[in-house]
C-alpha cells in the first residue's frame, strides 16, 4: 500500500498527561529523554511538506527538490526496511546530469539575495527548522529506524542531534566576525571580514541520515551559501524529510536543493563548474575521486573518510568502565559509525578478564527489529553491508583469530540484514581485521605488554579519526592525548561519542581539508576578504 499526498495519520501519545519515557545514552555524547507515541498510519511527502501530525509506516514516494519545488519524476528504484526486507520504505527517482544542472542553476540564482540577506533572516530560519525537527523527533526517529536500521531510541537521539545542530548554527549565523587592524602605513586602516563562497555540493552518507545532512547544510546556509545535496542511496527518505522541514521553515526557493540518485549524481555535482565547494563523507576510494575532481577545477573540498579506531585498555583501568566503553563504541548503532572502536588494544594483566567480561555483554545484546522496544542492536543498513561484516569475520578466523562470541548468521522472525555482534580475540596488528574498516558490529582484541606498545599499535594504521584510552593514570591519559595520531582523542569514553559544537575530523587518511562542525565550520564555508582604506 502506498500512502499519497494528503493522506493523514493520527499520532496518539501513550499515557496522555503522563507520557511513557526513557532515558538512555545514545552514543551521541549526551543522555536524552523521549516520550513514546503510538502511530496509526503514515504519509508520503512526495510533493509537499512533511506533515507534522503524521508518521510514516508505509511506502513513500520521493522526488527531487529543485528551486523550491518537488519535481514529479518516475521512481525506478526502491529502498527496503533492513529489519524486514519484505517492506518497501520508499520508491525513489534516479537523478542524473539534467537534474543536477537544474539544481545548481537554482542554487546559483538564489545565492546573491541569500548571501546578502540579514544574518538574522538566516538565523531565524535555521532556528525554526531546528524547532520543527525536535518537535517531530518521534516521527522522524521512527522513519530513520525503519529506513536505516538504528534502534528507535538511537533514531530519535540522532534526530534531536540534528535539531540541536540547526539551532547551534542559527546562533553562528549572527557571529560571522572580522577584525580591524592598523596598517604599517600611516592613515591606512585594514579590515578583514568573512563572506559566503557560493554553491556547495554536499554528498552525505547513510549511517547518520539526518544528523550529517544537518551538520553539512546548517553551516553552509548559516554563512550565506546555497546548497545542492545528494543523500545516500539507502536512506533518501530521512534526508527528504529534513529537506521539507527546511522549506517549511522558510528557506527561499533555490537556496536548498536535493537530487536523489546513484553515484552518477554525486559525480555530476563534483564535476559541475558552478559548484564552488564540496563536502563529502564516505569511503576512501570515492573520497579520493571527489578530491581529484575538486582540485582539477580549484573548488574547495572537505572529506571525511572513516577510521579504524583504537581503544586502549590499560592494566589500571576500571574493568566495568572499560567494558561499557568498549561495548558502546564497538557495537551500538550496529557498529556503523566511522568513529566506532574496532580495535581493542589491551595490556597483558587485564586482557583475559576484559575479554571474558566484554564477551558476556556482547553475547547478551538483543538483536532485532529496529522498532521493537526490546531491541538493543538493529540490522545492518543493507545486504551488502551485512555481507561485508561476515566476510571480515571469515577473514579473521582464517588468519588465526579466535571467535569469542558471535560470528554466526542470524535468522529472525522477519527477513532482515542482521549481523550477530562478534568479538574476535588472539589477533595481531598485521591482520586485515585490524587494518581495514569493517563498518559493522565486529571488534577485535590485540594483546600488548605495556602502554608504549599499545600506543605504537594504535598509531600503526593509515587511519586517524578517533582514538581512546581507558586508564586511571593521569600520566598516561595526558601522554595519550598528545601522542595519539588521531583528530579526536577520548579518555575513559567511547571513541564514538562526539559533541556538535566543537570541531570534528581526523588525521592521516581519515580526513582531508577543513574541519566539520562547531566553531571550525566557518573556515570551510566562508572566505576571508581583506579591505584597505585611507582617509
Amino acid at each position: 500500500m502506498t500512502i499519497g499526498p494528503g493522506s493523514y495519520g493520527k499520532l496518539a501519545c501513550l499515557g496522555a498527561g503522563n507520557p511513557v519515557s526513557l532515558s538512555t545514552e545514545v552514543g551521541l555524547g549526551l543522555p536524552v529523554t523521549y516520550g513514546f507515541c503510538a502511530v496509526s498510519a503514515l504519509v508520503s511527502f512526495s510533493s509537499g511538506p512533511f506533515l507534522k501530525d503524521a508518521v510514516m509506516t508505509d511506502t513513500l514516494n520521493l522526488s527531487h527538490l529543485i528551486d523550491g519545488e518537488r519535481v514529479d519524476v518516475s521512481r525506478p528504484t526502491e529502498s527496503h526496511n533492513p529489519s524486514n526486507t519484505n517492506e518497501i520504505v520508499a520508491r525513489t527517482p534516479d537523478g542524473g546530469q539534467a537534474e543536477v544542472d537544474a539544481a545548481v542553476a537554482a542554487a546559483k540564482g538564489a545565492f546573491p539575495a541569500w548571501s546578502e540577506a540579514s544574518p538574522e533572516v538566516r538565523s531565524d530560519i535555521l532556528d525554526r527548522a531546528g524547532t520543527l525537527v525536535m518537535e517531530r523527533r518521534e516521527q522522524l526517529g521512527r522513519l530513520l529506524a525503519r529506513e536505516e536500521g538504528k534502534t528507535l531510541t538511537e533514531g530519535i537521539g540522532e534526530t534531536v542531534r540534528a535539531g540541536r545542530i540547526l539551532k547551534y548554527f542559527a546562533g553562528e549565523a549572527l557571529r560571522r566576525h572580522g577584525q580591524n587592524l592598523d596598517s604599517v602605513r600611516p592613515g591606512v586602516e585594514i579590515q578583514t571580514y568573512r563572506q559566503a563562497v557560493g554553491v556547495y555540493g554536499l554528498i552525505t552518507p547513510w549511517n547518520f541520515p539526518i544528523a550529517i545532512p544537518a551538520w553539512k547544510a546548517a553551516p553552509a546556509l548559516a554563512f550565506g551559501n546555497t546548497v545542492v545535496m545528494k543523500p545516500a542511496g539507502p536512506t533518501p527518505a530521512t534526508a527528504s524529510a529534513l529537506a521539507d522541514i527546511l522549506v517549511e521553515a522558510g528557506l527561499p526557493k533555490g537556496v536548498f536543493n536535493m537530487v536523489i540518485g546513484r553515484g552518477g549524481v554525486g559525480q555530476a555535482i563534483v564535476d559541475h563548474p558552478d559548484v564552488d565547494g564540496l563536502s563529502f563523507t564516505g569511503s576512501q576510494g570515492v573520497g579520493a575521486g571527489v578530491a581529484l575532481g575538486a582540485i582539477k577545477r580549484q573548488a574547495r573540498v572537505q572529506l571525511e573518510m572513516g577510521g579504524k579506531n583504537p581503544l586502549i585498555v590499560l592494566d589500571d583501568a576500571d574493568l566495568d568502565r572499560a567494558v561499557m566503553v568498549a561495548l558502546d563504541g564497538s557495537f551500538f548503532a550496529t557498529g556503523q559509525r566511522c568513529t566506532a572502536s574496532s580495535r581493542l588494544i589491551v595490556t597483558d594483566a587485564i586482557h583475559d578478564r576484559f575479554v571474558a567480561a566484554l564477551a558476556e555483554k556482547v553475547a547478551a545484546l538483543r538483536v532485532g527489529d529496529a522498532l521493537d522496544p526490546n531491541t538493543q542492536m538493529g540490522p545492518a543498513v543493507s545486504e551488502a553491508q551485512m555481507e561485508t561484516s561476515y566476510k571480515y569475520i571469515d577473514i579473521a578466523r582464517e588468519a588465526g583469530g579466535r571467535i569469542v562470541t558471535g560470528g554466526e548468521r542470524l535468522k529472525l522472525a522477519n527477513p532482515g540484514w542482521y549481523v550477530q555482534p562478534t568479538l574476535i580475540a588472539d589477533t595481531d596488528p598485521s591482520m586485515r581485521i585490524n587494518a581495514e574498516e569493517v563498518f559493522g558490529p565486529v571488534a577485535s582484541t590485540i594483546r600488548v605488554k605495556d602502554y608504549e606498545e599499545a600506543l605504537a599499535v594504535a598509531n600503526s594504521t593509515e587511519f586517524g579519526l578517533s582514538a581512546g584510552i581507558v586508564t586511571t593514570s593521569l600520566k598516561y591519559a595526558r601522554d595519550f592525548q598528545r601522542r595519539a595520531r588521531a583528530g579526536m582523542t577520548m579518555v575513559n569514553l567511547a571513541t564514538a561519542g562526539v559533541d556538535y559544537h566543537v570541531p570534528f575530523g581526523g588525521s592521516k587518511s581519515s580526513s582531508y581539508g577543513g574541519r566539520e562542525q562547531g566553531f571550525a565550520a566557518v573556515e570551510f564555508y566562508t572566505q576571508t576578504k581583506t579591505a584597505y582604506s585611507w582617509s
